[in-house]
């Protein structure tokens, strides 16, 4: 009886934090869509453990920042694009928007990109996979409720692990590993690398992730008090969105870089698995990307149509029914229909727009990370829930990095030369 009682009591305090955790775990594996994942195998198939210390310095950052964005929706009840409108006004709040439909289009279109290349390995036609997944998506998420699909993210987050098994079945030197993610090693100052190091760091750090936290928790009628409780939940999914990346590098850079397989897509990878980490290790690579790919397919859309209505003043959010917020769901269509349309076409270079749009996605962290600055720093707004000297350091950092990863590629694509001097 007096265990029971101490179960129960045990039981009764973790009630109030399940209620509460949710948009930090699902915010943090988002990250791991079509695009993180191929941008993962890429990186670990033609470059080794040599990126892997960018993953060290993205968790950080992922965590600080997407803890800033929980933290001013708790506080002012807004959404990040509300809070641009009324600091800065109608004109950078559409600049904006409109930065974030076209970097966003392109994330879309990828995956349903991963979708298509994921089914492909299981002989269906992405002529039938598109539309199927179109319909599938849009009927979940317009006949669901708030709190059935955010269950249902929370166990898609679960099915991740599968790229733990996969890259503990391909046998990798996680040593080397380990000391890679500590100690960076092998940089190379070419273009290959430096788009690869922005995409890990746009594919991690995403601009529509930004604006996902603070909705989501609004969205689920958060306040300022579950902020303690809501920190733990950002924290533990910014870990454990890197701790996935981090088992995805090393899986195919055991197999696919030490046999000097090289590759352009998620999906080569999980087909290159089969001779070198057995069947088994393949097909959950397969289904561990055909997990992420759909999970990015719902996320990103309705990010991108919350986002955009909420700017304009229209009502959205998943708590409104479909007759209730027309504009919201209207918009949601439309992009899951021009995403699907990308794929369809058979002449874009697919590959080339889902690695482009994870680097573009990192260059336009830096208006977004000045406006979150601004924002977050206002004590007008916040009051003493406005950044603090630890917070800020990482933030400013972060942004000084993503600017010189910028120009480094530039610099790589315009003017090679330069590079000899270093």
């Amino acid at each position: 009886m007096k265990l029971f009682k101490i179960f129960r009591k045990r039981l009764l305090f973790l009630i109030p934090i399940f209620a509460i955790i949710g948009p930090g775990i699902i915010a943090g594996n988002a990250d791991n869509d079509a695009g993180g994942i191929t941008t993962y195998s890429v990186a670990g198939a033609n470059f080794g453990h040599s990126l892997l210390w960018v993953l060290l310095l993205t968790t950080f950052a992922l965590a600080i920042t997407q803890e800033i964005g929980a933290r001013m929706g708790l506080v002012t009840g807004k959404g990040l694009a509300s809070l641009i409108r009324e600091k800065f006004g109608i004109r950078w709040t559409t600049f904006v928007m409109a930065c974030l439909f076209i970097a966003n289009m392109g994330t879309i279109a990828a995956e349903f990109a991963g979708i298509a290349a994921a089914l492909s390995i299981f002989g269906i036609s992405k002529f039938i996979a598109v539309p199927a997944a179109i319909i599938l998506i849009f009927l979940l998420v317009t006949k669901g409720t708030f709190k059935k699909l955010e269950r249902l993210f929370l166990v898609i987050s679960l099915f991740y692990v599968c790229y733990i098994v996969s890259a503990l079945l391909a046998h990798p030197n996680f040593g080397m590993a380990l000391k890679s993610l500590i100690i960076p090693s092998g940089i190379h100052l070419n273009g290959a690398y430096i788009l690869m190091l922005m995409a890990l760091i746009g594919t991690t750090i995403t601009p529509w992730g930004q604006f996902f936290i603070q909705d989501y928790v609004v969205d689920k009628k958060l306040s300022k008090t579950d902020l303690k409780i809501e920190r733990g939940d950002v924290f533990l999914g910014s870990f454990f969105t890197n701790f996935i990346s981090f088992f995805i590098i090393v899986a195919c850079a055991a197999t696919l870089f030490t046999k000097g397989v090289r590759i352009t897509d998620a999906a080569q990878a999980a087909q290159a698995l089969v001779p070198l980490a057995g069947q088994f290790a393949s097909a959950l690579f397969a289904f561990g990307f055909l997990n992420a790919s759909l999970f990015g397919a719902v996320i990103v859309p309705i990010t991108t149509a919350y986002v955009i209505t909420e700017a304009f003043g229209v009502e959205s959010g998943l708590n409104f029914k479909f007759r209730e917020a027309p504009q919201f769901y209207g918009l949601f269509l439309l992009l899951l229909m021009l995403g699907g349309a990308i794929v369809l076409l058979p002449f874009l270079p697919l590959i080339t727009i889902l690695v482009v749009t994870q680097a573009i996605n990192a260059v336009l962290l830096i208006p977004i990370f000045i406006f979150l600055y601004v924002l977050s720093n206002d004590k007008k707004l916040l009051g003493e829930y406005a950044n603090g000297k630890i917070v800020n350091t990482v933030l400013i950092i972060t942004l000084i990095l993503i600017a010189a990863a910028s120009t480094f590629y530039a610099i790589s694509l315009f003017a090679p030369g330069l590079f000899k001097l270093f």
